[in-house]
């Protein structure tokens, strides 16, 4: 529906602020559960432990992670963003600092687990803050905000860790770390309300955001069941799609910082500077591949075609991550690793913008989402026991993980253009 209304009143300035506490909240999320990968290289030499194994103790985070999705998104649709969003960090930045303490691969294990149960909250809830404060003609743009802290934080981890990592060891960076969700948390209590309660949105400025949604997410309709909402071909694209592009991503959440240190020769120094520069490139390309569907839909394409051009475009862009693994320089190999990354986030920010734009109502959103990222995240398992059981089983060579992500990449494209069909809210029963 398009955003109708008088043109002196104005959408609720304060989503901006709410999707920033979300592109906060994503940021600490993955410097937290990327923390173990910077690390990794300094605790395989004091606790003992070898590439295959610390491989599944990487892997470990997403059994839980995507086990938690569903359980979480109906949370979120049940008792809104706030209590759960609150909940989950503080949750995953307790068991973060308690990461410090471990002594060998159960308790990795066993912290890793419960760090996926609490990181579970986050996506949901971010899709959920989405589709309540943007109209669907800035859905695109907000998505790509939220979504661009997961590059924040994964470019942040790598100097910020290896720095803590040196000036405190590694078990004072989990400590420092953990700390930033607990002070997150006050502030996300304090300030997130939903349109509808909070004291600074007028009667009008509401009516025009709510006017600017699909009129199936602004009633109060019942929750779907699950079993309508998986009998939709889209639904299993979305899940598809998504894995494809996560195996890409959770190489550089899990693998990358080592495959620098192992394969490319990169010191502790440089790992902080050059190993950043993907995530940094790619936080910018996550805003502009939110704005650019949404640029599409408001000038009159289809929001089919808008999402669309903008998943397939993004995923064959990062297939060049393929090549990385082929070229000799160093410096080439960062440039096609940051094409590849900011490919990725052009593409997530419409994955993003997928659940408010597919559900059939309100109260669906976060169910949605869950849903997706359930499925999404089955890659983190995948990608980081097959790239350490390939590095083990090669002597240290990451070319197979490296040609499969590319070749990903592609299916992925596939995926969204062939088996997701048209882009608006599915039928609910």
């Amino acid at each position: 529906m398009a955003d109708v209304g008088p043109p002196e009143v104005f959408l609720p300035p304060q989503r901006w602020r709410m999707i920033g506490l979300c592109f906060a909240a994503t940021t600490i999320n993955y410097v937290d559960r990327a923390t173990v990968a910077v690390a990794a290289p300094f605790m395989v030499h004091d606790l003992g432990i070898g590439p295959g194994v610390m491989g599944l103790l990487l892997g470990a985070f997403f059994w839980s992670y995507a086990l938690m999705q569903l359980p979480a998104g109906l949370l979120v649709d049940r008792w809104g963003a706030r209590r759960v969003y609150a909940a989950s960090v503080a949750w995953w930045s307790v068991c973060t600092a308690l990461t410090a303490l471990v002594r060998g691969p159960w308790s990795i294990f066993g912290l890793r687990l419960a760090l996926g149960v609490g990181e579970a909250g986050a996506y949901p809830s971010n899709a959920r803050v989405a589709a309540s404060w943007f109209p669907t003609r800035e859905r695109g743009l907000a998505a790509g905000i939220f979504d661009s802290g997961s590059r924040a934080g994964s470019a942040l981890a790598l100097p910020v860790v290896a720095a803590l990592v040196f000036a405190v060891g590694w078990r004072g960076a989990f400590v420092v770390a953990g700390s930033l969700g607990l002070a997150w948390t006050l502030v996300w209590l304090h300030v997130y309300r939903e349109p509808e309660h909070h004291r600074g949105v007028t009667p009008a400025a509401l009516a025009r955001l709510r006017a600017g949604q699909p009129d199936s997410q602004a009633a109060a309709a019942p929750p779907t069941p699950l079993r309508a909402l998986l009998r939709h071909r889209t639904v299993w694209g979305m899940m598809l799609g998504f894995f494809c592009l996560n195996f890409v991503f959770y190489f550089y959440s899990t693998w990358f910082p080592t495959y620098l240190v192992q394969a490319r020769g990169f010191s502790l120094k440089a790992l902080g500077v050059l190993g950043m520069l993907p995530g940094l490139v790619a936080i910018p390309a996550a805003w502009i591949g939110g704005w650019t569907s949404d640029r599409l839909f408001r000038i009159g394409w289809s929001l089919t075609a808008a999402r669309k051009t903008c998943l397939v475009g993004g995923l064959l862009l990062s297939s060049v991550i393929a090549l990385a693994a082929l070229v000799p320089s160093d410096g080439w190999c960062l440039v096609l690793f940051c094409i590849a990354y900011a490919g990725i986030a052009f593409a997530g920010a419409n994955i993003w913008s997928l659940p408010a734009d597919m559900a059939p109502g309100a109260h669906d959103v976060a169910t949605l989402s869950g849903i997706q990222n359930g499925a999404a995240n089955l890659a983190g398992l995948v990608t980081a026991g097959f790239t350490g059981l390939m590095v083990a089983w090669s002597g240290g060579s990451f070319v197979v993980p490296l040609l499969a992500a590319g070749g990903f990449c592609l299916l992925g494209a596939v995926t969204y253009l062939v088996v997701v069909g048209r882009v608006g809210p599915l039928p609910g029963r």
